[in-house]
């Protein structure tokens, strides 16, 4: 359904976006290229309104305020990587790598992933993630998390099912990679199912695990989750020990344009990492950050902090 709706937006923009300079190039050039150019990149505006939003509200948190250098790399590298995301990989390239559960020579025994999207995205999402694993030694399993705009709890069997498969595949307990809303299904499945013996270890990236501002504008029921202080958000944490949130590790940025304030994508005694300058679907394709996480494959990768320290102090 995702990717049949950002399929058609994408054409259709396209469509305008060529229809308006082929309409107008002979009649006025300047009209032409720079109709063509408000279409294509009308985006980057709407980027950077969240970037000015993000630093008006980040005013009295805890965590790093972003100078303007940082604002404005993090509003070039999202311009550039959203695009990519959500008007190609989701929608033209979703299953474009399978997931991996054949067996194959030293996948079982080697520990496997499960990659979880967060809103508004499908398993497209991961592609760069999954094309690093691709014909490698661990299984891996990218979900879809439907419906579109249902309640978070919801997902807890979809991700379940993907857990049981790696676990099938491998004889060991996966990994979970999860970005944005994604973390929080992660959480509302370790809730659910009492499941923290089930899974190795969580990677939450820029996820609202205290709701996020932004969120008051969205109207369906997992954005009603998200919004600060929500009553949803409230249940979750008072169910989930904070003992537990040593299973975490959390990378947030004080660049990121969809969840802020800042300190609202940490967790109290998880491994919350903090990267400076990064947007929130940028931050997922940093090499740091794939990097460190693929390391807690048990493949050489940089050392990871000790759980419960953080790189600024945050708790």
């Amino acid at each position: 359904m995702l990717a049949k709706l950002q399929k058609l937006t994408t054409l259709f923009l396209l469509a305008a976006a060529f229809g308006w300079l082929l309409y107008f190039h002979r009649r006025d050039p300047v009209l032409a290229v720079a109709g063509f150019l408000v279409i294509t990149l009308g985006y980057t505006v709407f980027l950077a309104i969240e970037f000015l939003l993000l630093r008006v509200v980040n005013q009295s948190d805890p965590a790093p305020r972003p100078n303007w250098q940082e604002l404005f790399s993090a509003w070039i590298g999202e311009s550039w990587t959203t695009p990519q995301v959500f008007c190609w990989r989701q929608p033209f390239r979703a299953n474009a790598i399978p997931d991996h559960l054949a067996p194959q020579p030293l996948v079982q025994g080697q520990r496997g992933v499960v990659f979880v999207h967060g809103l508004f995205c499908n398993r497209g999402f991961w592609t760069p993630w999954l094309k690093r694993l691709q014909g490698g030694r661990h299984a891996f399993i990218a979900v879809n998390l439907e419906p579109l705009f249902g309640s978070i709890d919801n997902y807890a069997l979809q991700i379940d099912d993907a857990v049981q498969q790696i676990t099938h595949a491998t004889g060991r307990a996966p990994l979970l990679v999860c970005h944005s809303m994604g973390g929080l299904a992660a959480r509302a499945w370790l809730q659910r199912m009492r499941a923290e013996a089930r899974v190795h270890h969580v990677v939450t990236i820029g996820t609202p695990h205290r709701g996020t501002w932004l969120a008051r504008f969205g109207h369906g029921h997992n954005s009603r989750q998200m919004r600060r202080l929500s009553d949803w958000q409230a249940k979750l944490d008072h169910e989930m020990p904070v003992d537990r949130h040593s299973l975490f590790t959390c990378w947030y940025s004080n660049c990121d344009n969809i969840v802020f304030p800042t300190s609202t994508a940490t967790l109290p005694g998880a491994d919350n990492r903090l990267v400076r300058g990064a947007a929130h679907v940028q931050l997922a394709f940093l090499p740091k950050v794939m990097n460190a996480t693929l390391a807690l494959l048990g493949d050489t990768y940089p050392e990871r902090l000790p759980a419960g320290r953080s790189q600024n102090g945050l708790e």
